[in-house]
């Protein structure tokens, strides 16, 4: 199951799975794009591996790294707790 996390200034959209069998929370990040319909990567955490990147340029990924590493507590925290409607004291 994925659960929306967050939505950018830009319209990319941040959401993530619960937490997985090996401890790991997939966040996935897409992002509406006119000529290729979708750009999307996924980030493994807590290890920061991303996988299937298509249409983000360096620079993006960069952002979004760093907007991932900035809440990856939370993430995690939520992913453990069935999403932000699921979470208590938030």
């Amino acid at each position: 199951m994925m659960y929306q996390y967050l939505t950018l200034d830009d319209e990319t959209e941040i959401v993530h799975s619960e937490m997985l069998e090996d401890r790991t929370v997939k966040v996935y990040i897409e992002k509406n794009d006119e000529k290729e319909c979708f750009h999307h990567a996924v980030c493994f955490l807590s290890e920061y591996r991303w996988e299937d990147v298509f249409g983000f340029t360096k620079d993006e990924l960069e952002r979004y790294q760093r907007i991932i590493e900035n809440n990856a507590h939370l993430i995690i925290e939520l992913a453990e707790n069935g999403g932000f409607d699921n979470a208590s004291g938030f």
